[in-house]
């Protein structure tokens, strides 16, 4: 690796100053467990890097009066995993984390780079997709609220500028929705997805009133699948109605070929993808 910059700031604003909105060189790391990896590549040579590890205020789970949850972007995988409050309000969270690659890296990386990175292949930003969940993102002209989908614009793209920060997650109350996150790896448990796939659906009786699905890693981004969210909303859920929510989600889904399957391989593993994580999220057992 090349020599670099690292600045250890104590403050919100203090780490903004450090930015530069005009260097793509500079970065903000929390746990820096993916950069780190394209630095040892040689993929990124940073000349500063601004570690947001000693910034307070963004660090934390609270339950909110209104039912949703506020994360500090700071906050590591681990303590979604171990959370007694994300596991109330969004249990898939808690469920997904177990699998997220290994304990090491969950003690480390954080929520906010989880999402700042733009990595099509992280399991964190489909769920929260699918749980409608927001961003604040900071920057010296002031914060803005943006909605996970939208934070996400290509592949390790994303609308943040350079000299901007999340500084927090939101997560809505769900009431009576439920989700489910299923991803299939073709190499070992702790390898990156071939594909993920998440579901939000609020049932009644034996049929859906509406449902959210969101596809991963085969994808340029996560990505809500809208033709497949037609397919189920309002339908009785039963075998045909799955495997057109899942032809739809197929047809649609704009797939990228890599070592882990062909463009063929990851439509199908889509296709049938849909309706596990559709039948999971109605018995209860959000993660797989």
């Amino acid at each position: 690796m090349t020599p670099f910059e690292l600045s250890e700031p104590t403050s919100l604003e203090e780490a903004l100053g450090l930015l530069d909105a005009d260097d793509p060189t500079v970065r903000p790391v929390g746990g820096c467990t993916a950069l780190m990896l394209m630095m040892k590549a040689g993929v990124f040579h940073p000349t500063r890097l601004v570690s947001l590890r000693k910034v307070g205020g963004l660090s934390g789970i609270t339950a909110n009066a209104d039912g949703s949850l506020t994360i500090g972007a700071t906050t590591p995988l681990a303590a979604l995993e171990h959370s007694a409050e994300v596991a109330k309000v969004a249990p898939v969270i808690t469920r997904t984390m177990r699998r997220l690659s290994n304990v090491r890296v969950r003690n480390v990386a954080t929520v906010g780079g989880a999402l700042a990175h733009g990595d099509p292949h992280m399991d964190l930003p489909p769920v929260l997709i699918a749980l409608g969940a927001s961003v604040k993102a900071v920057s010296p002209k002031g914060e803005r609220t943006l909605e996970v989908e939208d934070l996400l614009t290509g592949y390790y793209e994303t609308a943040l500028g350079k000299n901007e920060l999340i500084a927090s997650v939101t997560v809505p109350a769900q009431g009576a929705r439920r989700a489910a996150y299923m991803k299939f790896t073709a190499g070992s448990a702790e390898d990156w997805p071939a594909v993920g796939v998440a579901v939000s659906v609020h049932a009644e009786g034996d049929g859906l009133r509406d449902a959210i699905v969101v596809a991963s890693a085969a994808t340029t981004k996560a990505t809500r699948l809208t033709g497949a969210e037609a397919a189920l909303k309002g339908v009785r859920v039963d075998d045909a109605a799955l495997a057109r929510a899942g032809e739809a989600g197929a047809t649609e889904a704009e797939i990228i070929a890599d070592v882990r399957g062909s463009v063929a391989y990851k439509r199908e593993l889509i296709r049938v993808h849909i309706g596990r994580a559709v039948r999971q999220a109605l018995a209860g057992n959000g993660a797989h």
